[in-house]
């Protein structure tokens, strides 16, 4: 990928960041409900109100109301929470480190599982156990990830209580964390307990995000090595004594990965903003949870921002994803 095609590309995520922002912000206008009346107290008198609508500039046609807010983006002001009071851009920052480390756990727990699966079917293939992981792998790509957390509250929250059921850390636990970043910074300092207690408290999320996930991973991966088995250089390798084993990880593999690799950017993005349900059900404090809460409470500001952070994730890690495949594929690299 050249200079050229990646700034062609980031001048479509520009235009597609406006459009996703034009969208937005009309659509959450025009849906019922009125934020100043959910946040005003009762028996408030109707100067009261029109102050306060003049203060987030709801007073104003929603094409001004647009003019004005793209105005303070491109300064870097996404607005000012209606239900918490402080600025937009804040509080998703504060909250997305603990959702991308959640995602980015999730989806490498997702690719080792999908990946060993994958791998193990397609040595079996002329198994028996075959159909065996047909059948499993169709059943884990069937329970969506809320039934999982479910399912793992019950098993490891009541009847094996070994994890704890809600939070990010231990509330006794009083660390000055330098980053948002808990896992990440608790593990580079050489804090292992505290790395240990953040960990136990993202092993379920973990797990409900990753299941479905890893079966998905698990198929494309799958249907990939056994079109790899077949081609004639993997049948040169087989002449030559290499064992099935070296067959699969050597020659199969590495020609394999390629739509394994988009649909693992893709489904990370997926993660970042899937994680709505999940986060809710853990009360992890993550951007999802964020966006419930921000919804419920019809806080235009912070559903805009966050809208706009999970559209900018999801571009990014595309054309990060699209260079990476360019990188490991010589006919795209040369083509």
């Amino acid at each position: 990928m050249t200079a050229t095609d990646v700034l062609n590309r980031l001048m479509i995520a520009i235009v597609t960041l406006f459009g996703v922002a034009v969208i937005v912000f009309v659509l959450i206008r025009v849906v019922p409900g009125d934020p100043i009346t959910m946040m005003i107290a009762p028996g408030a008198s109707a100067d009261d109100i029109a102050a306060l609508r003049a203060r987030y500039g709801l007073d104003a046609s929603i094409p001004v109301q647009f003019g004005l807010w793209l105005q303070g983006v491109v300064a870097g002001d996404f607005g000012t929470s209606i239900s918490m009071r402080r600025p937009a851009l804040e509080i998703v920052a504060s909250r997305l480190p603990a959702t991308i480390e959640l995602a980015v756990l999730a989806i490498t727990v997702a690719v080792l599982g999908g990946s060993a699966v994958a791998i193990a079917s397609t040595l079996l293939r002329r198994s028996r156990l075959s159909g065996l992981f047909d059948g499993i792998n169709s059943l884990f790509i069937s329970i969506p990830d809320f039934i999982w957390a479910f399912v793992l509250v019950l098993l490891f929250g009541f009847a094996l209580p070994v994890l704890p059921l809600t939070g990010r850390i231990d509330p006794s636990i009083q660390v000055p964390f330098t980053t948002r970043f808990y896992l990440s910074e608790a593990v580079l300092t050489g804090n292992l307990a505290i790395a240990r207690d953040v960990l136990a408290h993202m092993l379920m999320p973990t797990l409900a995000l990753a299941l479905p996930l890893a079966a998905v991973i698990g198929r494309v991966l799958r249907q990939s090595l056994n079109e790899a088995m077949v081609q004639d250089y993997v049948t040169l390798a087989r002449i030559k004594g290499h064992s099935e084993l070296r067959l699969v990880l050597q020659e199969a593999l590495r020609n394999a990965v390629g739509p394994t690799l988009a649909l693992t950017g893709v489904q990370f993005t997926f993660l970042v903003g899937g994680t709505v349900i999940v986060e809710r059900i853990f009360a992890y404090p993550g951007v999802g949870n964020l966006a419930i809460d921000a919804v419920i409470n019809r806080d235009f500001p912070l559903i805009q921002c966050i809208v706009l952070t999970f559209g900018l994730i999801f571009i990014v890690v595309n054309i990060v994803v699209d260079m990476l495949a360019v990188a490991l594929n010589p006919r795209l690299r040369h083509g």
